[in-house]
């Protein structure tokens, strides 16, 4: 009976074949252990050379990374991680690999970076990209639980909705194009007409970094709700960031514990979340020893760290000055000075992992606001058209994938969540 490894728990006492690759082997004279993988997960297969000779000289010579169909006896295992290993009595190669080039010696981060086409079939690789899997999955569950339907932005538009130059230009037959920076505006169209959406897709962002807190290229998850003001909308932000890490902790303990995740920390995670506003926070900073931020600008990193570092668990920043923030935002009635809007930042240093505002929803006001902005108002008219056509008070967020599934899984620098070879080398630069 052919079975996955992930369903070995199932079989525990009886005889069945798993396809698998060979991830590494130990041993002596007398046993080898077969470290196997599948896709599914990891287990261990034991052959006994008192029991075959000729099969434990198969064994012997197996290289990392060979294919073959491994038979045998699933017995449980106290000592695993997994909980069982395999009693193995047959093995059919399916293909020999030769001069794997990912050893299990240490090897650099630029090494396995040129390589991470192979290095996704690490365990930590693997890890990561099962916790990226969860958090996509129950990001479905999250927004399909709560009566949103999922919608599609294109990924070539006309216009940008950030208002800045950071765009990939391209050719749309005779006119010019951009890859997306957001589905925000077309998710606010479907929200118009569904009244709450979520759009789930690739963006980009033309801007160069070296810092593991930027990627050109990254997905994102972009609700939008009609009749939601801020307030709404921040409930919401800590309910699903809540259900996210609860989730993740619930499916995901096998690969957090290979990454080695202080998960006291995510346990933590519980809504609601404190608040901080602009103002105050740069008020901390100033009495935290910054000299290098005044109000009206925007906090790098290292702020961003320091104001998390106050908390145990994730913090609103609310209430930015109106001048560095995007023209859609509602301004705040009780300081004109700021808009209605809150970047949610992760705790340990991962930073900015949601933001979000309520948009204005006044026809005049947004017009105003898209020509005041350098924009052109031609290419709005029909985000204008959502003011003129029964317009009602609207909020949404944006929360960034790559960045949560760094911070979830604890992984050093978010570029290791990316799979393949060199393009993303220069796509990540």
């Amino acid at each position: 009976m052919k079975i996955s490894i992930n369903q070995a728990s199932k079989y525990e006492g009886q005889q069945v074949t798993i396809g698998c690759w060979l991830l590494q082997k130990r041993g002596s004279g007398k046993i080898q252990f077969l470290q196997l993988r599948d896709g599914t997960g990891f287990m261990q297969g034991v052959v006994v050379k008192a029991n075959d000779e000729a099969l434990f000289e198969t064994a012997k010579g197996l290289t990392q990374e060979t294919s073959m169909y491994v038979t045998g006896t699933i017995k449980a295992d106290e000592r695993s991680q997994f909980g069982y290993e395999m009693e193995v009595d047959g093995i059919e190669v399916i293909h020999a690999s030769e001069g794997y080039p990912i050893t299990p010696k240490a090897h650099g981060p630029e090494f396995l970076m040129d390589n991470r086409h192979l290095w996704l079939r690490s365990k930590k690789q693997h890890a990561v990209m099962n916790i990226r899997n969860q958090i996509i999955k129950s990001t479905h569950d999250f927004f399909f639980e709560n009566g949103y339907k999922k919608i599609d932005p294109p990924i070539l538009t006309s216009s940008s909705p950030e208002g800045t130059t950071e765009l990939f230009h391209t050719k749309y037959f005779d006119e010019d194009a951009y890859l997306s920076q957001s589905g925000q505006l077309y998710a606010e169209a479907a929200a118009m007409a569904h009244g709450k959406v979520f759009s789930f897709g690739p963006t980009f962002r033309a801007e160069k970094s070296k810092t593991r807190r930027h990627l050109i290229e990254f997905w994102m998850i972009e609700p939008e709700m009609a009749f939601y003001n801020h307030e709404d909308s921040l409930k919401v932000q800590e309910q699903y960031v809540e259900y996210l890490v609860q989730q993740v902790l619930a499916h995901c303990s096998l690969d957090l514990g290979i990454l080695e995740r202080d998960t006291s920390v995510l346990e933590k995670i519980k809504a609601p979340f404190p608040r901080i506003t602009y103002t105050d926070a740069v008020e901390l900073l100033k009495d935290k020893g910054f000299d290098d931020i005044e109000w009206g600008e925007d906090f790098g990193a290292p702020h961003e760290t320091e104001i998390a570092n106050h908390f145990d668990k994730p913090v609103f920043i609310t209430n930015y000055p109106k001048a560095i923030k995007s023209f859609y935002m509602e301004e705040n009635p009780e300081d004109p000075r700021t808009v209605l809007c809150a970047d949610m930042i992760a705790p340990e240093g991962y930073g900015e992992i949601i933001g979000g505002s309520e948009r204005i929803h006044d026809y005049a006001t947004l017009e105003q606001k898209i020509t005041d902005s350098g924009l052109d108002l031609d290419a709005y008219q029909w985000y204008l058209d959502l003011r003129r056509y029964g317009s009602v008070p609207h909020s949404g967020f944006g929360l960034g994938l790559e960045r949560t599934v760094a911070w979830l899984s604890g992984v050093q620098h978010v570029r290791e969540t990316a799979p393949f070879p060199r393009l993303l080398n220069r796509l990540y630069p």
